[in-house]
């Protein structure tokens, strides 16, 4: 079990977390315009990001981090999962101009969060985490942010992205 906090306290985290070498579970999202999507119907090279809520400053510059680093990276998809709800998600993007992400959302029972360990017991809200998932859906970059007001390791992130590039 992962030791992660929120503000220096410890949360319990739900699910076996994913590790280099598993396979990206099956888990159903919902997009924006509220259709359900299959994390497994993704394809190629992808970065999946989850967050606790894209309403949130450390969140939102996570995903904007992204968003610019991602006209840097043709062929890989970008998504980032939260348990805001389709419409929030959608503002969200709207309003910081985010255009090269795909915001999904795990709102209807966290079933990715579940199934990926970043489930948050408690909050019902998903840690901060990051995946690297190649063409074979095999997990080949995992990290779990160990504080979760902290960003992701982006210089690790994009050197196994530049390695596998």
């Amino acid at each position: 079990m992962l030791n992660v906090t929120f503000a220096g306290d410890q949360l319990t985290l739900s699910g076996e977390q994913l590790k280099v070498g598993d396979k990206l579970p099956a888990a159903t999202l919902t997009q924006n315009d509220l259709a359900p999507l299959a994390i497994t119907d993704t394809s190629g090279l992808r970065v999946i990001l989850t967050v606790p809520s894209l309403d949130t400053p450390v969140c939102d510059l996570e995903a904007k981090t992204f968003n610019k680093k991602a006209a840097e990276l043709p062929g890989v998809s970008i998504c980032v999962i939260s348990v805001d709800l389709p419409f929030a998600q959608a503002r969200w993007a709207g309003d910081a101009g985010v255009d090269a992400l795909i915001t999904l959302s795990d709102y209807n029972g966290a079933p990715f969060g579940k199934a990926t360990g970043t489930f948050i017991d408690g909050l019902a809200l998903l840690t901060r985490a990051v995946f690297i998932v190649d063409a074979d859906d095999t997990i080949v970059y995992a990290e779990f942010v160990p504080e979760i007001t902290n960003q992701p390791d982006f210089d690790a992130i994009y050197a196994k992205l530049a390695e596998l590039a």
